[in-house]
Order: C-alpha cells, then sequence, then structure tokens
C-alpha cells in the first residue's frame, strides 16, 4: 500500500507540528524555574519527539517521504512560538497556559486527520495513541496550571 499524496501531506504537516511541539517543550523547560516544570516539560518534549520519530517511520513504510524538520507555518507553530514573549516574564502560568492553548490545537488536528478513512490500521492506530497521550498532557497541563 502507498498513501496518496493528500495523505502523505497530512501526515507530513502532523510531523512538522511535532517538531514544533518538541522545540517549544524544550524552550519552555528553559524558561521556567520551577524543576518540576522543567521535567515535565522535558518529558514533554522527549514524547512528542517519540511521535515524530514513530510518524517518521510510518510515512517511510507506505512509501512516501517525511519531512526532516519544524514547519515555519501553521497553527502549532504560531502557537508554540507565541510562547517566546512569555519568556521575558518568567511567568509559568503563562507559559502553562500557551502550552494547553498549542496542546489543545495538536490534539483538534489529530482528531480533524482521524476522520480520513485512508489510513492503514497500523497508521490509524498510532495516531490515536499519540491523540490519547496529547489529551493526557492536557489534562496534566490544567493541573499543573491549577497548583502554580
Amino acid at each position: 500500500m502507498k498513501y496518496t499524496e493528500k495523505i502523505s501531506n497530512k501526515l507530513n504537516e502532523l510531523l512538522e507540528k511535532n517538531y514544533d511541539a518538541e522545540k517549544g517543550y524544550l524552550n519552555a523547560a528553559d524558561n521556567v524555574e520551577s524543576t518540576k516544570l522543567k521535567c515535565f516539560f522535558r518529558a514533554r518534549a522527549s514524547e512528542r519527539s517519540e511521535f515524530a520519530k514513530n510518524l517518521r517511520t510510518e510515512i517511510l513504510a507506505y512509501g512516501q517521504i517525511p519531512e526532516d524538520s519544524g514547519s515555519l507555518k501553521g497553527t502549532m507553530h504560531r502557537n508554540w512560538m507565541s510562547l517566546k514573549s512569555l519568556f521575558s516574564s518568567n511567568d509559568e502560568e503563562a507559559i502553562l497556559e500557551e502550552a494547553i492553548r498549542g496542546e489543545q490545537a495538536s490534539y483538534d488536528e489529530y482528531r480533524d486527520i482521524l476522520k480520513e478513512d485512508d489510513f492503514a490500521p497500523s497508521t490509524r492506530k498510532l495516531l490515536e495513541s499519540q491523540k490519547q497521550q496529547i489529551q493526557s498532557a492536557i489534562n496534566n497541563l490544567k493541573l499543573e496550571e491549577e497548583l502554580a
């Protein structure tokens, strides 16, 4: 089986957004003082790196060429880049709020792409699993925000 260009493009968009999210989480970890939040953000960055690795493998398995880096466009990129403006103030609550917004946008992207019918079962399973992990991250971020 080989994916259509449309499906391949959508998977590559998710791949790029995971690269962007990884970078955003690493930036967040570097710009908070709380050791607990630093660890949390680094864990999320590692998770997103793993998401990207798994998506790359899946894209290659179905005869397509994966993207090599994050995007310079798109909703997720703008969400993560807006974190930069918050870093100067080291406002951990604002950083958490922005991370929640970024993750919610990511969750929405996964939900939307999963409406497609043209996925191999392995791809659908991978995307569903990643979507669930993103929902878990949202829940954890909201809990951290309440405690901040």
